[in-house]
């Protein structure tokens, strides 16, 4: 268990900078997503305020501990990571998915929550890949 805390805490321990590009990144893009799957009446957060629970404080740190992994296992990760959020959002009620919904469409109402974590592990390895872009160019950081 030590060594795992250590692991994690080694991976956390980055650039106060870093920590809150990916915090503005990651609430803007919980805010459009929320927005859009409103619009599109596919799934929405109970509560607004649900963004910040997910997306900073447990997408960024889930983001920073596999940021130096390659995509296949970021997005392996995250989806456990995703599959686990998703299932407890529809098993608690804190998120809403609309009847009907174009995902229940394609795949079937019993995929809906599979389909959401497939989709949303996309998040760590684009995420990273993003964050790490805007980081550099802001601070003109060599690669």
């Amino acid at each position: 268990m030590h060594a795992i805390y250590s692991w994690a805490s080694t991976k956390l321990k980055v650039d106060k900078r870093l920590i809150l590009i990916y915090c503005l990144v990651y609430f803007t893009w919980g805010m459009l997503m929320n927005w859009f799957g409103k619009e599109a009446e596919i799934a929405m957060f109970n509560n607004w305020w649900q963004v910040i629970t997910c997306y900073i404080l447990y997408m960024v740190p889930i983001s920073l501990l596999l940021r130096n992994l390659p995509f296949h296992a970021q997005y392996a990760y995250g989806l456990v990571a995703m599959g686990l959020l998703e299932f407890g959002g529809y098993l608690f009620e804190t998120s809403y998915a609309f009847p009907n919904n174009i995902i229940d469409q394609i795949f079937g109402i019993r995929n809906f929550t599979l389909g959401m974590s497939l989709f949303f592990a996309f998040y760590f390895p684009l995420g990273n890949w993003a964050v790490g872009k805007i980081y550099k160019l802001i601070f003109k950081l060599k690669d």
